[in-house]
């Protein structure tokens, strides 16, 4: 019982049936049974995990769009085709009317393909006010920053 409590003190997250593992290397050989008991009466257990406590990011919300063209948002949508082939989809949608103003589908798309759909639908329907998009590797990358700034753009991210 005393190798079982140095060994439980060595590895706090091991249970019983680790611990009966590493004691049977020892040279303690015993079944799963016994261990249990010895593990109870030595007054053992696991310590509960501890939640993490998130950090609550302080970024500033876009307020809710008051008309049509004003904010604009962007995501991807994932399908596969009948061969398995993986079909990425860029959809862009106004926040306001809930209009579905682009779709584009390829089997990757980078932030290039981003901002020339984009740049597209601004030559098209006029610039939004800001864009609201995840945190995903297109979305914050540089060249879209730097293209974001050249509009004069705000760029919401949302929560991750």
């Amino acid at each position: 019982m005393v190798a079982m409590t140095d060994l439980a003190e060595t590895y706090p997250r091991f249970g019983y049936r680790r611990i009966n593992v590493f004691m049977e290397r020892l040279g303690h050989v015993m079944g799963v049974d016994k261990a249990f008991r010895l593990w109870s009466k030595a007054g053992l257990q696991v310590p509960r995990k501890r939640p993490r406590k998130r950090v609550a990011a302080s970024r500033p919300r876009p307020q809710l769009p008051m008309g049509a063209n004003e904010l604009w948002a962007y995501d991807f949508v994932y399908d596969a085709c009948a061969n398995g082939q993986q079909i990425k989809c860029l959809t862009v949608v106004d926040e306001y009317t809930r209009e579905s103003l682009a779709i584009d589908v390829a089997g990757s798309i980078r932030s290039g393909r981003v901002i020339e759909v984009l740049s597209r639908l601004i030559s098209e329907r006029g610039a939004p006010l800001s864009l609201r998009s995840d945190n995903g590797p297109e979305f914050v990358s540089k060249a879209l920053l730097k293209w974001a700034a050249r509009e004069s753009l705000n760029l919401a991210l949302i929560e991750p």
